[in-house]
């Protein structure tokens, strides 16, 4: 017996977030988000945001986060990072000496490992995903 096919929403256009402008073409088309999001779905993962760290970064408490392991973090990529035994996301830097996991929010330290201390970085956050209603 074949899967049931999957029921896709459409892609009907865009819409401006500013003043209202006159309806675009309507044309629909099947937009599968597992492609838009997922470049590598072997090495990537779904986390759920917990916290205010993040947030001038736009990433809130509840937020969903796409992260890909197969993705090397460059400077000021976000990334998911893993030190005694605990996971954060942050904004990764390389300032001259190191590196340093950056809050997007000063009520929140960033993270500089000292000599001795274990920080991983466990993957580049690709996209985050709110949902406004339940």
């Amino acid at each position: 017996m074949a899967p049931a096919a999957r029921c896709l929403p459409a892609l009907v256009g865009s819409v401006r977030a500013g003043f209202p402008s006159p309806a675009e073409d309507l044309g629909a088309q099947a937009i599968d988000l597992t492609q838009v999001l997922i470049t590598h779905p072997q090495a990537t993962f779904l986390l759920r945001a917990r916290g205010t760290s993040m947030v001038e970064a736009g990433i809130f408490d509840n937020d969903i986060l796409v992260v890909n392991r197969a993705l090397q973090p460059r400077h000021r990529h976000i990334v998911v990072g893993v030190g005694e035994c605990e996971f954060t996301v942050k904004t990764f830097t390389r300032p001259p000496a190191g590196i340093r996991l950056q809050a997007a929010n000063p009520a929140f330290a960033d993270i500089v490992p000292v000599p001795g201390q274990s920080l991983e970085i466990w993957g580049v956050v690709t996209a985050a995903i709110r949902q406004f209603v339940a």
